[in-house]
């Protein structure tokens, strides 16, 4: 092997790259090999291709309804005349297919369900995606504040995690969403928004602990590092070592737990709304399932439609998400 394009110190390095045999070396960068990974995972690359097709469809959700003439809801065409003793009287279950509605309508209302599909799906994802980046700022917030921290300021911040670990989810979704449609319940506009913010709200309260509790740790190896040491011996103030020394070395923890967080979100909007005390008034993935299961055995399309996409989505975001962890872990090797 012979290695050229390389100057001893003091006489000044080589712009270029060095050749090894013949062939130019270039360095790359952490996220380079990151990415140059997951290029190279055929699991991640379907995924994302997975994601990023149901990702367009909930943007594109108005335009394809638009386009297709679909109706999601009240403001639409009328079609409650195709509804004949509460069920379509075109397409599904009793009827051949029509590219008119090609999940069908909705019994006793008409609604279009690609449509509501199309919606609930947008929603499910806008709502999880707020839930994780609320909950991911937070956790990471608290995680530094509390890993850098000695003393009581660490033991207070370390105790409210653990009593909010301990708290069961569910009670208080369930104590949560009564007050809320109490309140607004005069109000069906109002409700509709309410209930979105309600359920980021609760999603958040009760899902930053783990990723405050794993940055925490984190920072407790860092903090003891001669970077930080240095730092605090020269007088950076502490909002700097923060942000700008412990934070860009808490990379790969951050992105692993967001892109993990993504899926148990979208399965915990749709169970809440499944149960009834998540979104009300507006198409949600959940909702829709809720609606759909009394139909189930003589409307199976009508069921299967939104548990087939979430169920897509939720593996197609596991199987992401597992991906950039190992992507991130210089130790594995696909």
């Amino acid at each position: 092997m012979t290695v050229t394009g390389l100057e001893t110190l003091g006489h000044g390095a080589a712009d270029e790259a060095p050749v090894v045999d013949g062939k130019r070396i270039h360095g790359r960068s952490p996220m380079r090999i990151v990415f140059d990974r997951l290029r190279s995972d055929k699991v991640a690359v379907v995924a994302a291709a997975a994601v990023f097709v149901l990702v367009v469809l909930a943007l594109l959700a108005p335009v394809i309804t638009s386009l297709w003439n679909l109706c999601p809801d009240e403001t639409c065409t009328d079609t409650a005349a195709l509804i004949e003793l509460g069920y379509p009287a075109v397409g599904p279950p009793y009827y051949p297919f029509t590219w008119a509605h090609p999940l069908g309508l909705e019994p006793s209302t008409g609604y279009d369900n690609t449509a509501r599909l199309l919606y609930g799906l947008r929603t499910s994802l806008g709502v999880a995606t707020a839930a994780a980046v609320l909950s991911t700022v937070i956790g990471v917030v608290v995680g530094l504040i509390a890993g850098f921290a000695r003393g009581w300021l660490d033991k207070v911040i370390s105790f409210i995690i653990d009593t909010f670990l301990s708290f069961p989810f569910i009670l208080g979704a369930l104590s949560l969403s009564p007050i809320i449609v109490s309140r607004f319940a005069t109000n069906a506009d109002a409700l509709k928004y309410a209930s979105v913010l309600s359920l980021i709200a609760i999603l958040v309260i009760f899902g930053w602990m783990a990723l405050a509790r794993l940055i925490r740790g984190e920072v407790l190896s860092l903090r003891e590092r001669e970077f930080v040491q240095s730092a605090q011996v020269i007088g950076v103030p502490t909002r700097r070592i923060l942000f700008k020394e412990l934070l860009p070395n808490l990379v790969a923890p951050i992105v692993v737990a967001f892109s993990l967080s993504l899926p148990a979100y979208v399965a915990a909007e749709a169970g809440l709304s499944f149960l009834g005390i998540g979104i009300t008034g507006i198409p949600s993935l959940g909702q829709t399932i809720n609606v759909a299961y009394p139909f189930y055995s003589n409307y199976p399309l009508y069921l299967w439609a939104p548990v087939v996409t979430i169920m897509v989505l939720v593996v197609a975001l596991n199987l992401l998400g597992d991906s950039v962890r190992d992507a991130f872990d210089p130790k594995t090797r696909r």
